[in-house]
């Protein structure tokens, strides 16, 4: 490859892992994750605190906590991870102290999930979360209402983009490495429905084969296709998002199986910057745009101009 061809190709390949991105966006994604990890860590995965007191010869820590020297849970461990937990959240979603909180945070989170996972089952539904905490105090300071468009806000959004999208896509490698290809006319949802009967919705949908495998090979390929999701733009990636959570949405009324930290994170594929702007605060240019300071910078002249002549026909 030529040296203009390679320039070409990095270049291209920059600006899709750094594209220029409003910060405002970062700090209203950064809210909402904080968010859902204090509702997480207090309604959701709560095991880390009773594991404290489970015998020893039932924990099979995960390869991460291995990896990190992470000890085994104590009650005293746990409600201390807890606290942890919870004030580095807080102060996060407030803007204070973005890194240092951010940090503490991630790592106090990734030990909370690696603790409740470790004694047998593994949920994936965190994979996103826990990367967007790693990711987003890099960006550091952020506003709701700030007009910058930064490298670091972008990289920080495309790396939640991705773990969103890898979570979909292995899910359904996952699907073909266990049930082959033909998952899609397998019974696995009838089976989950029919677990479910205390739920109307999903005792008539366990009576409707056909239906359950439309629905079944619906989600499958859009797992396979998810990485789609990536490049897509405007009315197409706000389908793809709608879709998803739509899904979501749907796993919880008819199987009671919430993926809400997965969810909270395909907010990073959305203009939230555009949520209540009023006026010229916050600029809406798109990545490498024009942000409002240019504009007004650019009409400078132009405005020089107009003034001259009106003096000079008056």
């Amino acid at each position: 490859m030529s040296a203009p061809a390679r320039s070409l190709v990095t270049g291209r390949l920059r600006g899709w892992a750094f594209p220029k991105t409003p910060l405002a966006r970062v700090a209203r994604v950064r809210a909402a994750i904080y968010a859902i990890v204090i509702l997480d860590v207090l309604f959701f995965v709560t095991d880390p605190i009773d594991h404290g007191d489970v015998p020893a010869g039932l924990y099979r820590e995960l390869p991460v906590r291995a990896l990190l020297h992470l000890p085994q849970p104590s009650p005293t461990y746990g409600w201390v991870l807890l606290f942890v937990v919870l004030v580095s959240a807080a102060v996060a979603a407030s803007g204070r102290w973005p890194r240092l909180a951010g940090w503490v945070c991630a790592v106090a989170m990734l030990d909370w999930v690696s603790n409740g996972m470790s004694y047998g089952k593994v949920d994936h539904d965190h994979f996103a979360l826990v990367v967007a905490l790693f990711v987003l105090p890099t960006v550091g300071g952020a506003g709701w209402l700030e007009g910058r468009h930064t490298e670091a806000a972008g990289w920080a959004l495309r790396m939640i983009q991705l773990a969103v999208v890898a979570t979909y896509f292995l899910s359904a490698i996952a699907k073909v490495r266990e049930g082959g290809w033909l998952w899609g006319s397998s019974a696995t949802l009838v089976w989950a429905l029919s677990r479910r009967g205390d739920v109307q919705p999903a005792q008539w949908l366990s009576t409707q084969p056909a239906l359950t495998s439309v629905m079944q090979w619906t989600v499958f390929v859009a797992e396979l296709l998810s990485p789609i999701m990536l490049w897509l733009r405007g009315r197409a990636l706000l389908a793809a998002v709608g879709f998803w959570m739509l899904f979501h949405a749907c796993t919880y009324v008819l199987l009671t199986i919430h993926f809400l930290p997965t969810a909270i994170c395909l907010l990073a594929f959305l203009p939230l910057e555009r949520i209540g702007r009023r006026g010229p605060s916050v600029s809406t240019a798109g990545a490498g745009g024009t942000g409002s300071g240019e504009l007004a910078a650019a009409a400078q002249p132009l405005r020089r101009r107009v003034g001259a002549r009106l003096r000079s026909e008056s």
